[in-house]
């Protein structure tokens, strides 16, 4: 079995960006707020973020509390090797931008995340779902 991937692009219109990920290219909607969507990309965790500004920069958007860096990448893991890689980059002296945390404790979508920058900027997220069933839950 292949890990899934999950992957955060910024846009400047969420009405334009679900015209074109779920219009043009008929992609499943999950999750979503104000300012984000989740999209199904094919069994990979999609998801389009409002992001103002320039490219050339990183920008945040507000996620459970966090400041989440948009663009990032990553993968989902199971648990176990979630926090077997958390703790190989604490032994590493990683600095995390967000540190190892449950999010949205107790809800659809419960899931373990972190986030970190590879040595280029790159920002990296990790997570991991006690039911991986619950990715694109509502």
């Amino acid at each position: 079995m292949r890990p899934a991937f999950h992957l955060a692009v910024p846009v400047d219109d969420l009405a334009r960006a679900r015209e074109f990920y779920g219009g043009v290219l008929g992609l499943e909607e999950g999750r979503s707020a104000d300012r984000w969507v989740d999209w199904n990309l094919y069994g990979h965790q999609f998801v389009t973020h409002v992001v103002p500004g320039p490219r050339g920069d990183s920008g945040r958007n507000p996620v459970d509390g966090h400041d989440v860096p948009v663009p990032h990448f990553g993968l989902l893991l199971p648990t176990p090797e979630f926090h077997a890689l958390a703790e190989r980059l604490r032994a590493a002296g990683t600095e995390f931008v967000i540190e190892p945390y449950l999010r949205f404790a107790g809800e659809p979508g419960e899931q373990w995340t972190m986030f970190f920058r590879d040595p280029a900027g790159n920002a990296l997220e990790f997570k991991a779902f006690a039911d991986e069933s619950q990715v694109f839950a509502k």
